[in-house]
């Protein structure tokens, strides 16, 4: 590991398999400042996004919550439960299903809130050295700001900081943002570097890795030159990586930086890494220094009806459409794709009502040119395109194959959940197939089939577990019967005998009745005689 830390701190860089080059369309916002959306009319919060587990809500309907106010109860004992918090402050006016943020487009519990204008702050405890608490205590302050991975998949950041304690050697800092058109994580260096950098100490301290680097790619000048200002005396890397697709995947960009691969099946701790997204670091300053909860996040606004690209503040919960009434430049906000993320990793959804999320990093509008339509979609040519661009080492022709006809087990077989739907493999098919869009139905039937395995093996296991219990059951019941049968035969016994001891005493007093009867008798029959 000492060898590898030289090489990676002399400049070395390594590649990862395939991935492409396209142009990024990131000119337009890096030199802005960030803007701050108004509060929307309404507040939408899903109220399982980032947890698998029911929780308790804490207010009822028509009770007044505060900014950054908890909303549900989060039980300690469960590592996925991410806690909510209101994001202004006002009425909680219903908890109903909403369409949440989601390919599938299905409806989701949510917590409306109806903003009363003020943003009154929920009273906060922010600390003023963070070293004078225990690393368990700080994660444990992270869990509950509902910090989660804002530039992927949404794991909770404090199960994935808590899981690294004393297993890493190496930190990594995600800022890469590969994708296109998006600029959330550069506009956020470029105006809050000084608690992005507060916000790495934390982690420092925390996990006391033998090693920080933060890696970004090369068309983000601005960025990359607040990053050297600010960690000129800092123990912290600047890894300064080629502008390649998609090289901020997690994986890739651990094979990038230190030539590691994660096994399959695996995940970077491991093989002693943590990869951390630079807005989950800012989130966790906030959190710690501040005691601010996650409740607003950095989003691009990218696309046809935008005048140029934008980089705003908003808040969680804030619904999509509100966004496109404050900054949009058309007054005719018709549209054929509302696209939520990036072009190549973001996916459709079925109107404008929908909630920013805390994963929610760009709302993409694009042209009639930029989106391949489903109903183009042509026979596979086996050109072999897909496999020479995937960065997974996949075969996504076989995938899409076993995908469509239903083959999971093929699926599983051909390493499916390794993919990491980059969009790699269906932006250079010349048959326009939409390779991500099958992996994802795929990849939901088969975790659907896992849960409901699991739920039949639960069912299974209290079905033996009640017949075992009936079993047991039943053989102590007998065994109490025949103790009482036992015992009851006894009593009949012990009865009977006494009943013969009776029967017994009586007529021995009969005989001696008779006997005692005999004599008088006969006195009495010679007194009448001598008369």
């Amino acid at each position: 590991m000492s060898s590898l830390i030289q090489k990676i701190k002399s400049g070395k860089l390594w590649d990862f398999p395939g991935g492409i080059s396209f142009p990024k369309n990131k000119a337009h916002p890096r030199k802005k400042t960030l803007m701050y959306a108004k509060i929307p009319r309404e507040i939408v919060l899903p109220i399982r996004s980032y947890t698998s587990l029911p929780n308790t809500i804490i207010p009822k309907i028509g009770e007044h919550v505060l900014k950054g106010e908890p909303l549900i109860k989060c039980y300690n004992n469960r590592a996925s439960c991410i806690p909510i918090h209101s994001t202004t402050s006002g009425m909680i006016v219903a908890i109903e299903p909403r369409i949440i943020a989601h390919p599938s487009g299905l409806t989701e519990q949510c917590i409306i809130i109806e903003p009363d204008g003020n943003d009154e702050w929920y009273p906060l405890q922010p600390l003023e050295d963070f070293s004078l608490k225990s690393p368990i205590k700080l994660i444990e302050r992270i869990k509950q700001a509902g910090i989660i991975g804002m530039g992927g998949a949404g794991f909770p950041t404090s199960t994935k900081v808590y899981s690294s304690l004393k297993k890493i050697n190496i930190l990594i800092i995600n800022a890469a943002e590969c994708e296109p058109y998006i600029t959330a994580d550069d506009s956020l260096i470029q105006n809050h570097i000084n608690e992005i950098i507060q916000g790495i100490e934390v982690i420092d301290y925390i996990l006391k890795p033998k090693l920080i680097v933060i890696a970004i790619e090369d068309d983000k000048p601005e960025a990359i030159n607040s990053l050297i200002q600010a960690t000129k005396n800092k123990e912290i890397i600047i890894r300064v990586i080629p502008t390649k697709y998609p090289s901020g995947g997690e994986k890739q960009l651990i094979k990038i930086l230190t030539n590691m691969e994660v096994p399959s099946g695996k995940i970077p701790i491991d093989i002693g890494i943590l990869v951390q997204n630079i807005s989950s670091i800012y989130a966790i300053k906030r959190a710690i220094c501040d005691g601010e909860p996650l409740i607003a996040r950095v989003v691009t606004l990218a696309g046809k009806i935008f005048k140029e690209t934008l980089n705003i503040w908003t808040l969680i919960g804030t619904p999509i459409e509100a966004l496109l009434n404050e900054f949009s430049s058309r007054t005719n906000k018709q549209f054929e794709h509302l696209i939520l993320g990036g072009s190549m990793m973001g996916f459709s959804i079925p109107n404008t009502s929908i909630p920013i999320t805390k994963t929610t990093n760009c709302i993409f509008i694009p042209k009639s040119n930029e989106v391949v339509s489903p109903l183009h979609e042509m026979p596979c040519i086996r050109c072999g395109y897909c496999s020479n661009v995937c960065p997974a080492s996949l075969l996504p022709q076989q995938l899409q194959w076993y995908a469509k006809a239903k083959q999971f087990e093929k699926c599983k077989e051909f390493n499916l959940t390794d993919c990491i739907e980059c969009g790699a493999c269906a932006y250079v098919c010349p048959s326009k197939i939409p390779l991500v869009q099958y992996y994802r139905q795929a990849k939901s039937e088969i975790y659907t089939c896992e849960i409901e395995m699991k739920s039949a093996q639960r069912a299974k296991k209290r079905f033996e577990s009640k017949n075992t219990r009936m079993k047991l059951e039943k053989q102590e019941k007998e065994k109490h019967l025949k103790k009482l049968r036992e015992k009851h035969k006894k009593q009949l016994v012990s009865n009977k005998h006494a009943i013969l001891a009776a029967i017994e005493r009586v007529n021995k007093k009969n005989k001696l009745n008779q006997i005692d009867n005999i004599p008088n008798k006969g006195i009495n029959t010679q007194s009448k005689m001598k008369i």
